[in-house]
């Protein structure tokens, strides 16, 4: 496993985390202890970094991780969570009480005096164009109550924004084979400021594995069935906002590019960390299995420049006049 330092909050994370976005039973039927044996299994691997929200499966997936926490009692492990989806996204909703008692319950669900990482949850763009939303984080920090906070950005633009305030530490936001847009600017302003960033859908919600076909069944529960077109939520959560037959024909291209050895999803994995400004990726897993495959695409070689070069072209070709100009 390899490590890096997470931006400002200075601490050495592992960089593939553990999204436990699944855990939390919003992608389908779930059984705990086996989410519990994956977090165990992550952790086995040199995973130090887990990133989960309030809202996954209503505090079911921070109470997972308190438990897990707990049975790991004195490791270096670090937890970044969110909050702000458990209220209508309202500007008039985001009070520093408002912060406060999010905050208070996600610690008690983690069983946590004071919260390694707390993230702004894909809220409205005016939030960050508001200073005093960032000013009442800052009094969070000064209570003890967290340690640094940051955000999980839907759009480019609102990670340019949030990182203007000095007290943001990271940045979730999504990149992938087939979000690329963040490495065209982004990346290289949040290193120049010590912004830490966390990509999230690292594997364009299971597409990138290589496993999806035009015939898989997803369950009613499951936003890869309810939200591909951005019924719900915004649709770039979904496929990283690639239409899925698109998405499957990009992904039978690929295929002949994965390094001897590996599967599709190490090396859509290893091709985020080809970037020294990602901090670490975050793929979420449900089965030790899972978290072990997603933990040794660290340890894969550099992608080799051809191969690189190709998924550029295939991005440019294929997805880039779908996607790069919304995101």
């Amino acid at each position: 496993m390899e490590y890096r330092r997470l931006g400002k909050t200075q601490r050495m994370v592992s960089s593939i985390g553990f999204g436990a976005w699944g855990i939390g039973g919003d992608w389908g039927s779930v059984d705990d202890a086996a989410s519990l044996r994956a977090l165990h299994a992550a952790a086995d691997a040199g995973v130090t970094l887990f990133d989960t929200a309030d809202v996954y499966g209503d505090g079911r997936s921070e109470r997972l991780i308190g438990q897990f926490l707990r049975e790991r009692s004195g490791e270096a492990l670090f937890v970044a969570t969110k909050m702000g989806r458990r209220a209508p996204l309202d500007l008039a909703q985001y009070t520093p009480e408002a912060f406060r008692g999010w905050v208070d319950r996600s610690r008690d669900n983690l069983g946590l005096d004071r919260l390694d990482l707390i993230q702004l949850h894909c809220l409205p763009t005016v939030i960050y164009y508001r200073p005093e939303i960032f000013a009442a984080l800052d009094d969070l920090v000064s209570a003890d109550a967290i340690a640094c906070y940051g955000v999980s950005v839907e759009r480019v633009e609102e990670g340019f924004k949030a990182i203007e305030f000095p007290g943001v530490a990271s940045v979730q936001i999504i990149y992938n084979i087939v979000r690329q847009r963040p490495a065209e600017r982004f990346l290289a302003e949040a290193a120049r400021r010590d912004v830490g960033v966390l990509a999230r859908v690292p594997l364009a919600s299971g597409l990138l594995t290589g496993k999806l076909t035009k015939e898989t069944a997803f369950d009613e529960s499951d936003h890869r069935s309810f939200n591909r077109h951005g019924e719900s939520f915004d649709v770039g959560e979904t496929f990283a906002g690639v239409d899925y037959e698109t998405g499957l024909a990009l992904v039978d291209e690929l295929r002949s590019l994965v390094p001897m050895g590996a599967t599709l999803a190490q090396m859509a994995l290893r091709w985020i960390l080809m970037s020294d400004a990602v901090t670490a990726a975050i793929p979420g897993a449900k089965s030790p299995e899972q978290a072990r495959a997603n933990a040794a695409a660290a340890d894969l070689a550099p992608l080799a420049p051809a191969t690189m070069e190709r998924i550029a072209s295939l991005y440019e070709e294929r997805v880039k006049p779908l996607v790069h100009q919304r995101w």
